[in-house]
């Protein structure tokens, strides 16, 4: 694995680590945060290991398309299941940064467990090649 995806995948581990910390101690609307952020960095790192890379840098919106379109739906890399993960913590993310709500410790337990799922798939697979 090149350099650079190895960043991703730290980033990822880390981000995974900060969202059970944040679940732990009651802060839901950071675990959702933490929680999208290590699929997003997980992602990245998938798909620069595929050779993939941005035009200019890494949109949230590029990530979840390219994710989806190259690494689920056409070279069959992940299950399916994984491109629904990253766009609900994106959402889940956006009303914890963005919405006049908070996120409830069901929702940020459920990120978090869907994030692990998200996370160990990537590892897994860069693993494998």
């Amino acid at each position: 694995m090149d350099d650079d995806a190895r960043v991703y995948l730290d980033k990822a581990a880390e981000s995974l680590k900060s969202a059970e910390s944040e679940l732990d101690n009651g802060r839901y609307n950071s675990c959702a945060n933490r929680c999208y952020y290590a699929c997003f960095q997980a992602a990245i790192a998938a798909l620069m290991r595929e050779g993939i890379q941005p035009r200019g840098r890494w949109t949230h919106e590029a990530v979840q398309a390219q994710f989806t379109g190259q690494l689920i739906n056409r070279r069959k890399r992940f299950n399916a299941d994984l491109g629904s993960i990253l766009s609900d913590n994106q959402t889940l993310r956006v009303e914890a940064d963005y919405r006049p709500k908070h996120v409830t410790s069901t929702q940020a337990g459920r990120a978090l467990r869907k994030a692990r799922i998200f996370v160990e798939a990537v590892l897994r697979e860069s693993e494998a090649t």
